[in-house]
């Protein structure tokens, strides 16, 4: 036995319990130096805050190393006799401190690694309302990785190679260029000077305010103080030989840069920024606050992109736009931009107080996205694609998880914040506002309501609680708050706070015995068939009504032959009608398919598969309900089945199943349809896509398929087969090596991983981990479309074990990356083997990532997987 004795405690029969008069004091962790380190928390105390900073860097691209100096200027908001702030991998040289007026004198900084936290201690306190500065000089060396300052590098059009450096500081890198405090809420000036050879240009968030020449040939370029105060997550900067092309909207220059060789692909991207800001400005009501507004295109660049103020960065992918793009290659562009866009209010105007709340973020610009786009850019029917019907499947399926999270949800460790950055604060978050909005009375109040919030808290950091308690009393509008949202006038705040403080989401049962109808709700818990909570649920229908308790009922005409909740899919929650209400579903549909909105036809398709996932449906139900298909062609409802559809093929393909008669009989005549001309339609540019693919990955193993002259929007079609032949990989990979469109190339690459040979499966992985023919960027890609085929998924399980200390070094544990890569390898397996293998091999990393969230999601999908299919795999043997 061990006991632990807690100063500050009286231990009685009942246990602890604090004692009033004694303190308890904190153990203080030993810095590098071997004296205790004067604080021994995650986060930083709030008793000293920067108001500006001045940054000097003198980057060397020979050599991938960087020195720097940093001047914090602070005030002091509690007496306090420390200063701690963030560093990591920096090695400070000299330091500094100046209290008011006084000389500036020598001091020692103490480091603590493991919290990448630096200190100052002194012998008397610091008084509150001092000022005082403290000045760091440091180097380093350049990231190898994909966040702090990195170097990059690309191959000109004459085979040189050429290189450059970039930043990526979200959420936690901005210590790995320089010291700070590197919390969201710590927001400063910074001033930002950056040397550089004389044949590179230099970026930052604000215009460059002057050029000198330096005695030893490099010249340093300073940038103007940033006009707002912004969190260092946010602060960027780059050097590279980069070409811009520009214009002026609304007294803002956006520009579009590129590496020199892809400067005519960069036209449609500024056209597209240019339309969105004029938007934004006039949707806000709020005017973009900075001079200018540049896109960044980076040749090795782990995230989409990210909304650094005033330097938006961006994969090459994510922006450029070649003169054959097909329209969904410039949908996915167009939807990138105004995501990082709407940040430049939404996170950056405004922004979160700590990790937690990461939805205020990334919820609102998710949303935005969708809602710019639709009045934007109309002809790329965004509107077919609405917030609910692009995301909410996937995160549902996540989400429905009991290893899943609340929207807003505590972090305690930077790999829980790095877990953050996921499909429920990105999706999630754009779908409870989506509900919100369509709860409320008339069109304009949801944007009145936002308008208000980043009035009332610009410059400002804010929680989940301020949205829905704002003060308006000078604002003469109404606040989301204080909004009657139904006919019971629940307010805002009390009906989406358990929205976002509850993980999951409702199930609804629809019952009905003669005219009374009894809606029941639940929590939609794939691991347990009795848990229970309370929700408020807001569906827009012929009438708005909330349901608050367990259970209610209501009244409605004996004639009326059907119901449907969750009209048009504008609420985050799953129903369920019994048997005779899917029967009636059915049956209506079958009669006739435009009875039920496309939005509809999906919800049922998606509600009734994971009712099934549940246990609460038979597969009989599922099938029985997508006989209707046969009539179905509609891009959002076909490509939801093929979706399901696809899901349940991987899942038998992978116990060598092969189940290709029933997708053909139900979608063959459509999939035959289809014409190989080029085609106007976004929507059906989708729908096309999608049929074909499908079909092309089942003919495989029949017959080849044979294409001649192929649109922009089937090329993924063309890569995958050519990939299955011995001839045509080889040229695939040499057309790959050379072609410099990165949509395109993006495409031959997943054709290549698709292939199912297994040399050339290990090849791709492991070319992909090495970086050279392949970016390390594109690996959790491979990974993925590797784990798509039946010859691949165990290469890439094998791999992931093999290399797990390299993958963490590439990409930061519980990143986005990460979560990609362990999703991809884990999703379909479906035995217990398999389970006992995934489980011994994430419980023997312990600190190098057994603790994440994606391991607990894994462990419980392989378990949903092996229930499912040991009780449907019979049924579907013979219904298939």
């Amino acid at each position: 036995m061990v006991l632990y004795f807690l100063p500050g405690c009286t231990f009685t029969k009942t246990g602890c319990k604090p004692n009033k008069t004694t303190p308890i004091e904190p153990v203080y962790p030993e810095s590098t130096n071997g004296t205790l380190f004067p604080w021994a928390q995650l986060r930083l105390p709030q008793s000293v805050h920067p108001l500006s900073y001045d940054l000097t860097l003198n980057p060397d691209l020979d050599n991938m190393i960087f020195s720097g100096r940093t001047v914090i200027d602070m005030l002091v908001l509690h007496n306090t006799k420390r200063i701690v702030l963030h560093s990591a991998n920096l090695n400070i040289t000299k330091a500094t401190f100046k209290l008011g007026d006084g000389d500036a004198s020598d001091v020692t900084v103490l480091e603590y690694k493991p919290a990448q936290q630096i200190a100052v201690k002194f012998t008397e306190d610091l008084k509150a309302g001092q000022h005082c500065v403290l000045t760091l000089e440091y180097s380093a060396k350049l990231s190898h990785t994909y966040d702090g300052f990195y170097n990059s590098s690309y191959t000109d059009k004459d085979g040189n190679k050429r290189v450059l450096a970039a930043t990526q500081f979200e959420p936690l890198s901005a210590r790995k260029a320089f010291p700070c405090f590197d919390e969201p809420a710590f927001k400063a000036t910074f001033l930002v000077k950056i040397t550089r050879k004389p044949n590179y240009k230099t970026l930052s968030n604000m215009p460059k305010a002057n050029v000198t020449a330096l005695p030893n040939g490099l010249l340093r370029d300073e940038f103007e103080r940033t006009s707002v105060n912004m969190s260092t997550y946010l602060v960027a900067f780059i050097v590279a030989d980069f070409t811009p092309i520009s214009k002026n909207v609304s007294e803002t220059l956006v520009s579009v840069y590129s590496v020199p060789e892809k400067k005519e692909h960069t036209e449609y991207a500024l056209d597209t920024a240019s339309k969105l800001l004029e938007f934004y400005n006039n949707f806000f009501e709020i005017g973009y606050p900075l001079k200018k507004l540049d896109l960044v295109a980076i040749p090795d660049f782990l995230a989409g992109a990210m909304e650094n103020w005033g330097l938006i960065t961006f994969r090459e992918t994510s922006l450029l736009v070649g003169k054959q793009s097909s329209s969904l290659e410039k949908q996915v562009v167009a939807s990138v931009i105004a995501h990082e866009l709407a940040h430049q209010w939404f996170g950056n105007l405004v922004t979160m107080s700590w990790w937690n709340d990461l939805w205020l973020n990334e919820g609102f610009a998710t949303y935005m996205q969708y809602t710019s786009l639709q009045t934007v850019l109309p002809h790329l029917d965004i509107v077919n694609k609405d917030v609910c019907f692009s995301v909410c499947p996937s995160t549902m399926e996540k989400d429905a998880l009991n290893s899943s999270h609340a929207v807003s949800t505590e972090v305690n460790t930077p790999e829980q914040v790095e877990e953050m950055f996921d499909s429920v604060s990105y999706e999630k978050g754009a779908s409870i506002l989506l509900m919100l909005k369509a709860s409320l009375p008339g069109d304009g109040q949801f944007r009145k309501g936002i308008i208000q919030y980043l009035n009332q808290f610009s410059g400002l950091n804010t929680d989940t609680n301020d949205l829905w308690n704002m003060d308006c009393t000078d604002l003469g509008s109404l606040s989301l708050s204080q909004v009657d949202v139904s006919t019971q006038h629940q307010n805002v705040s009390e009906m989406m706070s358990s929205w976002t403080s509850q993980k999951g989401f409702p199930l609804v049962t629809v019952s009905r015995k003669g005219d009374q109808v009894t809606l029941t709700q639940e929590h939609f818990l794939l691991t347990s068939d009795n848990a229970t909570h309370t929700s408020s649920l807001a569906p827009e229908c012929r009438q708005v009504f909330t349901l608050k308790t367990k259970s209610e009922t209501l009244r409605l005409p004996e004639s009326v032959k059907w119901l449907k909740l969750n009209y048009r899919n504008t609420g985050f929650y799953i129903v369920h009608y019994g048997d005779e209400g899917w029967a009636a579903l059915r049956d209506a549909l079958s009669s006739n398919v435009s009875v039920l909105t496309h939005e509809d036809r999906a919800s049922l398709i998606h509600n009734i598969f994971a009712l099934s996932r549940l246990g609460r449906v038979s597969v009989r139900h599922v099938f029985n309900l997508l006989d209707y298909m046969t009539n179905e062609t509609e891009t959002t409802p076909v490509l939801e089945a093929l979706l399901q559809l696809n899901n349940l093929y991987r899942l038998l393909d992978k116990r060598q199943e092969h189940t290709l008669v029933y997708i053909l009989h139900q979608f063959g005549s459509l999939m035959n349809n289809q014409t190989w001309v080029e085609e106007e339609s976004v929507s059906k540019q989708e729908l096309r896509s999608a049929l074909l693919e499908t079909a092309c990955v089942w003919c495989s193993y029949n017959q080849k398929c044979v294409f001649c002259r192929i649109p922009g929007d089937l090329q993924q079609v063309v890569f995958n087969v050519a990939a299955q032949s011995d001839e045509d990989w080889p040229t695939l990979l040499n057309m790959y090596e050379h072609v410099t469109y990165d949509a395109e190339k993006r495409k031959m690459l997943r054709g290549l991983a698709s292939t199912q040979d297994a040399r050339r499966i290990v090849w791709i992985l492991n070319a992909g981990l090495k970086g050279d023919i392949i970016q390390t960027q594109e690996l959790p890609l491979v990974i993925n479309t590797v784990c798509n085929g039946f010859a691949g998924y165990l290469f890439a399980w094998d791999f992931i074990q093999e290399n797990w200390d390299h993958l963490i070094e590439k990409f930061p544990v519980g990143s986005f990356a990460i979560q990609t890569v362990i999703k991809s390898v884990t999703s379909q397996f479906s035995t217990q083997a398999h389970l006992y293998q995934v489980k011994g091999f994430f419980s023997s990393l312990k600190e190098r990532g057994a603790q994440m969230r994606s391991v607990q999601e894994a462990l419980e999908t392989i378990r949903l997987n092996q229930r499912w299919m040991d009780k449907n795999l019979p049924t579907l043997k013979k219904w298939l």
